[in-house]
């Protein structure tokens, strides 16, 4: 059996495939017209001859079906007719058409092919009646019925292929978007990934630099006093910068290697000591209560809880002017529950309309949002500056 569908669009040999296939259509409909004159005539004559040429004419328009197909249509409808009038061997009204009809109906000019199909039927119902070749009752329930089949079935055909073709095409569309689409999307994720390590190393470099600065202040005033305490502060400016030179280095690893899963070195509640630790050098008491088992807490909402104290610890020293600080933080009701509290004065409300403040709360609020968290800070009931935070232990999947 012919295949006749025509092949994608936009394949590179597109081109070739759709000649050879008209060229495999028109070979097939002149072969199969010729067979018809050959069974119905087997000497051969000049009646012969004529219906022969008929064959190859009706064969050879099709190669136009594609680039012309309505001039195709009336061409062929006519060729039939005069087919007849030459009283030329039957070959059929619909059979020599079919073909064309398939073409037509399969580059988009429908209504074109129903009705030279029914102009075909009709005309040749009419005249084999008004010849009498056959009873009436047989032409209508023999003839008609197959002349009818032929020509449906070749423009249902023709609209089968070009709803298939176009089917294709659009599904081709649609995976362009949707990759197009993909490509965009992790455009933004990295965007987003690129606005969270830069408030990362906001957030880790502001606190470091806090604490050299403090000690850089400590050690300046006790040269030639205390030369014990200033051996500590400068100790402590050594090990923050260390701690920082590592954070940086571990940031430039993430960002050369973005699908790795790499070590961000401390930023986890198991590091809330050293933030503690480093506070305390810098002449702040830190208190640290922290009641989370191990691996209930998601990565990132664990590196989200560390930066959330880092940047309120580093509020209270460079703001608050306070004498302790307290952080909490414990599992309630499957959610991170994360408090940090000082006995200040002044507050630690440093946000972006406060001079110095950078993020500040505002970036800490972003961070608890984005992770589907919230955060609330302001003045406690007893004095002082709390912050109050509340985070999923798992990201929404």
């Amino acid at each position: 059996m012919l295949d006749i569908r025509e092949p994608a669009p936009g394949a590179g040999v597109a081109g070739v495939d759709r000649r050879l296939t008209d060229a495999l259509l028109a070979t097939t409909q002149t072969l199969m017209v010729a067979l018809l004159i050959a069974a119905a005539r087997p000497g051969f004559g000049p009646e012969t001859a004529w219906a022969f040429l008929f064959a190859v004419g009706f064969g050879g328009l099709l190669l136009a079906g594609r680039r012309a197909p309505r001039l195709v249509l009336a061409l062929t409808v006519l060729g039939i007719f005069a087919y007849y009038i030459l009283d030329l061997p039957g070959i059929g009204i619909a059979l020599p058409a079919v073909a064309v009809l398939y073409r037509a109906a399969e580059v988009g000019v429908l209504g074109w092919a129903v009705v030279a199909g029914s102009a075909l039927v009709a005309v040749g119902a009419v005249a084999q009646v008004a010849q009498g070749f056959q009873p009436t009752t047989y032409l209508i329930g023999h003839d008609l019925l197959t002349n009818l089949a032929l020509v449906a079935a070749s423009i249902a055909l023709g609209v089968s292929v070009r709803a298939r073709r176009e089917t294709r095409s659009s599904q081709e569309r649609l995976r362009a978007m949707t990759t197009a689409e993909q490509a965009r999307e992790a455009e933004r994720r990295l965007q987003a990934e690129r606005v969270r390590i830069a408030q990362d190393l906001h957030d880790s470099v502001g606190h470091a630099m806090s604490v050299i600065a403090l000690h850089g202040n400590v050690a300046a005033e006790a040269v030639g006093r205390d030369d014990d305490a200033a051996r500590r502060a400068i100790e402590q400016i050594g090990a923050a910068t260390s701690a920082q030179l590592r954070e940086l280095r571990a940031t430039v690893k993430l960002l050369r290697s973005p699908a790795a899963d790499v070590e961000r070195g401390a930023v986890c509640l198991s590091g809330l000591d050293r933030l503690a630790d480093a506070a305390r050098e810098a002449g702040l008491p830190v208190g640290i209560d922290v009641a989370v088992d191990d691996d209930c807490l998601d990565g990132a909402i664990e590196a989200a809880a560390y930066r959330i104290v880092q940047e309120s610890l580093t509020n209270v020293i460079r703001h608050s002017g306070a004498r302790h600080a307290a952080v909490t933080a414990g599992i309630r009701d499957d959610r991170l529950e994360l408090v940090i509290t000082d006995d200040g004065p002044g507050g630690s409300a440093a946000g972006p309309s406060s001079p110095g403040g950078g993020q500040g709360l505002l970036g800490m609020r972003e961070r608890a949002a984005v992770l589907g968290g919230q955060l609330q800070a302001g003045r406690g009931k007893a004095g002082g500056f709390v912050v109050h935070a509340v985070l999923p232990t798992r990201l929404a999947s």
